[in-house]
Parts: structure tokens; sequence; C-alpha cells
């Protein structure tokens, strides 16, 4: 039965992880991965730029924006390899209740504070800097997203907390 709630404890923060690491890789080269988006939206196959002007317009302004700023400020995605960082470092820090759940508990505790987090950020911050009320409910989503493993791996260290030490 514990070997079982450790597993289950365990896959619920590697996955957890695994999302850190992504989000955090993937803040490094934003420039080509607008580039990427913006053409995927005005290609040929694409119905968005009919059904979906606001969100098109939206993103070749990010890219645009992303672009001039590497262009003539290089030294601005700074802050977003920082923010990469900060990521990878959260992601580390998630080793110590992999390791030992019960022990730990408290890393995941702050996780969940950070997920619940995002969403006053989210719309704060966002209202703050223009960003779109669509795309504000996606950056919501991650902190929403991100707590439900969470939450599980919470509920089995929990469980495991009650257990009888061996």
């Amino acid at each position: 039965m514990i070997m079982g709630t450790v597993t289950r404890v365990r896959f619920w923060l590697v996955l957890f992880v695994v999302g850190l690491v992504v989000s955090g890789v993937t803040a490094f080269p934003l420039e080509a991965e607008t580039r990427l988006l913006a053409r995927m939206l005005h290609a040929g196959w694409s119905p968005a730029p009919e059904q979906l002007p606001s969100l098109v317009s939206w993103v070749d302004r990010v890219h645009e924006g992303v672009a001039r700023t590497n262009r003539d400020y290089p030294f601005m995605a700074y802050g977003t390899d920082w923010l990469a960082f900060a990521h990878l470092v959260i992601a580390i820090a998630f080793w110590g209740p992999i390791r030992d759940p019960v022990r730990n508990v408290w890393v995941v505790q702050f996780g969940m504070i950070a997920c619940a987090a995002v969403v006053p950020l989210a719309l704060i911050a966002g209202a703050v800097r223009g960003i779109p009320w669509g795309w504000r409910l996606i950056d919501i989503s991650f902190g929403v997203v991100g707590i439900v493993p969470l939450l599980f791996a919470h509920r089995g260290i929990r469980e495991l907390s009650r257990q009888p030490t061996a």
C-alpha cells in the first residue's frame, strides 16, 4: 500500500516537474516560437485570419515586439532568460519531495501556493500591461492546470504521513 502511494505521488511530482522544465526551456527561444506561431496562423490552410482575426493580430503584434526588441535591445531578453532559469530551479527543488515526499511536503505546498498566485498576477499585471482577456485566461490556465498534479501528490503525501513507519 505504501509503495503504491509513493509511486503515485512521484508520478504526479515528475509530471509537474516536466511541465516546469518544458515551460522554462520554451521561454528561451521566444522570437523563433512567435515567428512559427504567426506563420502557422497565416498559412494557407489556417482559417485563423478569417475566424480569429483578433488572435492573429495579437500574435503578429507580439512577434513584432519580440523581434524588434531582440534586434534593437537584445539585453531585454535577459529577463525571459531569468524567467526560464527560475522555472528550471523550481523544478530542481521538487527533487526533495520526489525523494522523500513526507519530509518535503512543504515544497509541494509552496508549488500549490505559487500556482494559485498565478491567477491574481495574470489578472492584475495583465490588465496593467494591456494583455487581452483571452490571453490572460491562457496564463491563468498554467496555474489551474499546474495545481492539479500537486493536489493529487499532496493528497498522497497526507496518506503517507498517516501510515505507521516501519
